[in-house]
Order: structure tokens, then sequence, then C-alpha cells
């Protein structure tokens, strides 16, 4: 039998000059509110959080919301505008003020996964005073040295395996140059061999076709309308977002947060290497930060290790038994 949930609503919000879609999942209006924000640009999560995080509505109201043109807030109007970050920062900004005045609360929770940990870090330095934590997954440090580091991995493990169709496409799209690749396409070709050799997820020989779209087309949050509009959104926000994104240089223009701090790393992660990040947390200044490690988990212990990721959050975090 599905279960049911006494906070279970799905919301479309006029925020911040456009419609941003919401689902929102809990057992008491007055548990603190954890909010996700999903990766990509433009790759949506909530049927995997919903599911993966259900255990944690006994203490806190789950929230997801599909970013401008994601997902469900994906339009074609939306599509045909210019976007950049200072937009999606103002619509996280929104929903987070529109979360505060729900749910009645001085300050909310945020969780940012992959791109999402990118703006969770904007957020965290833009409005400290309404953020209770900061839990980052897949945390996002400088884009350069990111996309460096994944490429060697892709060619090393390449090259170690004797792939010689993976080489002939490595060869082809080359090195980034300062983060960038020539295309979105050529990104994409790297993505798909790094996570065919477990970068993404730990020991797990899969594409993106079976380790994201798959998942949404199973998924009841999402109909058949839902994915077209997902797929274009995702190409629509990096095409967006992407060049700002990969500028990132957290590592030497954050030195300090004022709220606490929680990485849930996956040691196996070539998606968001973490000997970029972790040495960056290490110096940073918050008023209490924690690196956790996932031994078993690649880009995403927030589904890898899903059990072990609810208990730190559930103990370390909300500070619960």
């Amino acid at each position: 039998m599905k279960k049911t949930y006494p906070i279970d609503e799905h919301k479309k919000l006029a925020l911040n000059g456009t419609m941003l879609d919401f689902r929102i999942r809990g057992t008491n209006e007055h548990n603190p509110v954890l909010l996700f924000l999903h990766g990509g640009p433009g790759v949506c999560d909530r049927h995997f959080v919903l599911e993966d995080q259900a255990p944690l509505t006994d203490i806190c109201t789950l929230v997801c919301f599909d970013q401008r043109g994601a997902g469900k807030s994906y339009t074609r109007a939306q599509a045909a505008q210019q976007m950049d970050m200072e937009l999606v920062l103002g619509d996280a900004i929104a929903a987070v003020d529109w979360l505060r005045a729900r749910f009645e609360q001085e300050k909310i929770y945020i969780a940012g996964h992959s791109y999402g940990s990118y703006l969770g870090i904007l957020l965290c330095q833009r409005i400290p005073e309404k953020i209770a934590a900061y839990i980052g997954t897949g945390q996002l440090a400088n884009g350069a040295e990111n996309e460096r580091i994944s490429y060697e991995f892709v060619l090393n493990e390449a090259t170690k395996r004797n792939d010689a169709k993976a080489l002939k496409e490595l060869a082809r799209i080359g090195a980034p140059v300062d983060g960038f690749y020539r295309s979105l396409d050529d990104l994409t070709t790297q993505r798909n061999l790094m996570t065919k050799y477990g970068g993404a997820a730990r020991g797990k020989k899969q594409g993106m076709i079976s380790s994201m779209v798959l998942p949404i087309l199973r998924s009841p949050e999402y109909s058949l309308f839902d994915i077209a509009g997902y797929a274009r959104g995702a190409y629509y926000n990096m095409r967006e977002l992407w060049r700002e994104v990969i500028t990132c240089k957290f590592d030497q223009t954050v030195l300090k947060l004022d709220v606490p701090v929680f990485i849930t790393q996956g040691r196996h992660d070539r998606n968001t290497p973490p000997e970029i990040a972790k040495p960056w947390i290490d110096a940073l200044q918050a008023p209490k930060k924690e690196w956790i490690w996932f031994e078993e988990s690649a880009h995403s212990p927030i589904r890898e290790e899903m059990d072990k990721w609810n208990e730190v959050v559930r103990t370390r975090v909300f500070g619960k038994e």
C-alpha cells in the first residue's frame, strides 16, 4: 500500500517573475523544512528525493522544486528567454522566503547536490540569516579543475581498459580548456564515459540513459508530457548557465560562510572530485562544519548510500537519535 503523508502538496507558484513547480511532503507542520536544490543545471531529482529521503519526513518537511525552465517548470516561453545565475539565485531566495512564510519558520535547511551545491553556496553567501544549515553533496569547488580531473580520469580508465572506441571519442573531443569543451555534445560524451567507468555511481557500469532517463520514465512524478519538457529544459539550462557554473572558484573566493556546513561526499566521485573541495572546506571558516565520507559512493551518496545519508542528516544535522 502506498504510504500517505499529512503534508503532501503539489504547487505551482508565481515567484520572481516565473512559475516554479514544487513538491512538499512531511508529517508535521512544525517540523523544520529541508529544501533540496537539484543538479544539472536542469536535471531535476524529486523522483529520487521523495522516495529515497522519505524516512526523514518524521523529523523534517521535504521540499523539492524544479528550477526555472527545468522539469515541470519548463515552458516554451521561458526557453525563449535568456537566463543567468543571478536570476536563478533570485528564484531560490523567493522559494526560501515562501517556505519560511508557509511554515512560519525563521530559517530553513538547504541541501544541494552537484550543480545544486553551487547554487546552495551562493544562497549561503546571499541570505545566511535565513538558512539554518547547508548540506552539500557532490560539492562543486572549482569548475576548471573539476573538468580537468574528470577528463583525466576517463582518459586513464579508457587507456587501462584498452577501450579503443572511448579513446577515439576522447581524442575527438579533446581535453577541456579552462573547464570548457567545444560543445555541450562533447561534454555529454565525457559524462557518458565517466558514468560508464563508475565515476558517477560506484561500481555501476551504466550510461546516462539507464542512470538518469529510465528512473524518470518509471516515476509517477513526471508524465510523458513532462518528460518531453524535462529533456528540453535540461538542454536550455545547460545552454544558458553552464558557462557561469564552470567559472566557479569557491576555493579561492569563498573563505567564510555564516551558516553551519555539512559535506556528504562520495569517496569515488569523479564528477565533482573531492580532492578539490576537501582542502577548501578544511580551510573554510564557518560556525560549524563537518566533512562526512561515504566510502561506497561516487557522485550521489544521497542515493548510493541513502540509509547512511539519511542517518547522517538525522543525527548530525538535526541532532536526532
